[in-house]
């Protein structure tokens, strides 16, 4: 399954006044007319839940030099216990008031869930691009590159 090109991104919710985020490796550009993609949320993750209640979320497009340090922080540990964005260097609020992660990040998109599938592990949720905000030029990075190139 390893060889199936795939992104990584730090997805992020708010509920309330709490903030979090965490690692996904699963998005899909679904359309360009509205711009709407997929996304799939381990249903364990504390995002997960945040998502499903407000129905909100940021995709922040992490590029091929996010330090591990990025990956450990919000995918290793859970919002439950600690608050994730408390020690980032900088955070950004999007235009529907949730975090994204704009440092190691090529661009963002805010969306509005307009779908939800229910899976034993992971919910998948379709969702409309309300916002897309290009940040910076360098390469995406893949699950393959972070597999060969980044060590944890």
């Amino acid at each position: 399954m390893n060889k199936i090109s795939n992104g990584l991104y730090v997805l992020t919710a708010r509920d309330g006044k709490k903030d979090n985020g965490c690692i996904v490796n699963a998005v899909v550009f679904l359309d360009a007319k509205p711009s709407s993609v997929i996304v799939s949320i381990r249903k364990e993750n504390y995002t997960h839940d945040m998502v499903k209640i407000t129905g909100l979320f940021n995709i922040s497009v992490l590029t091929v030099e996010t330090p591990p340090k990025v990956f450990n922080h919000f995918g290793y540990q859970s919002g439950r216990d600690i608050n994730k964005f408390e020690e980032c260097e900088t955070e950004n609020r999007a235009s529907n008031g949730v975090l994204y992660v704009p440092k190691f990040t090529n661009s963002y998109l805010s969306c509005k869930v307009t779908g939800v599938g229910d899976f034993p592990t992971h919910t998948v949720f379709t969702a409309d691009v309300t916002e897309i905000m290009e940040l910076g030029d360098k390469p995406s990075i893949t699950y393959d590159y972070f597999l060969s190139n980044i060590k944890l």
